[in-house]
């Protein structure tokens, strides 16, 4: 089971998101949106948006670089194992506690406003609420990170996600001896992959893809059409 959950289901997950994402694009590209509730009501909706996308943001890219980064690298600058891993508790516990305190005002606001719970899918929350025990589940792994900063058990980590992407057989035993807490958090966050080309976390690619889509691909005019009936002599 160890194995396929982290030696198989990464690849499930990650092609899913990638294919899904393509498919939904070109098959439904208006579903492609977040559905915004601001005009049923402001109240929460800027502080917690703001904490909940700063945080998240500053999580994803903490991840994306502390992981994916080769070890030699962080050795040729001079930044030991311990450090670093000091670094993605601090900054990682901090962007957590706000994406969670922004995120918990989101839901509250969803759940608890008829008007938004009414014009809310299923998806919605369900994909909120996945977001919100991953988060819970991130800032408990900081508890079993600070009883071993020397900075082993990160490295192991990023060995097993550097090994998915360099399509390692052995990936999934470099964190076989992890802690539960761990395997939890990465299960999470895999499933969250495969769920999110079907909410609508899509968004978020549209962010990262509309600077390139607007500089490459736009069509360098614009039609306006009159609603005013003239007359045909004009």
């Amino acid at each position: 089971m160890h194995n396929f959950l982290f030696g198989i289901y990464p690849y499930i997950a990650l092609s899913v998101l990638i294919i899904g994402s393509i498919a939904r694009y070109y098959r439904d590209p208006f579903t492609w949106k977040t559905s915004s509730s601001q005009m049923l009501r402001r109240k929460q909706l800027i502080w917690g948006s703001i904490l909940f996308h700063v945080g998240v943001l500053v999580i994803f890219f903490g991840h994306l670089i502390g992981l994916l980064t080769p070890i030699w690298v962080f050795d040729a600058l001079g930044i030991s194992h311990g450090a670093k891993q000091l670094l993605a508790v601090v900054a990682g516990g901090i962007a957590g506690v706000m994406a969670l305190i922004g995120g918990l005002m989101l839901f509250h606001r969803r759940w608890t406003d008829p008007r938004i719970r009414v014009t809310s899918s299923f998806a919605d929350t369900a994909i909120l609420s996945l977001l919100l025990a991953q988060l819970v589940l991130g800032l408990g792994t900081i508890y079993v990170s600070l009883q071993h900063l020397d900075g082993h058990e990160m490295t192991l980590f990023m060995s097993w996600a550097q090994g998915i992407f360099t399509f390692d057989g052995q990936a999934a035993s470099y964190i076989e001896h992890a802690a539960l807490i761990f395997k939890l958090h990465l299960f999470l966050g895999l499933t969250i992959f495969l769920v999110f080309p079907f909410t609508r976390l899509v968004h978020i690619l549209s962010g990262f893809g509309a600077p390139i889509r607007y500089l490459f691909n736009r069509p360098g005019y614009q039609i306006v059409r009159s609603r005013k009936r003239r007359h045909p002599a004009e």
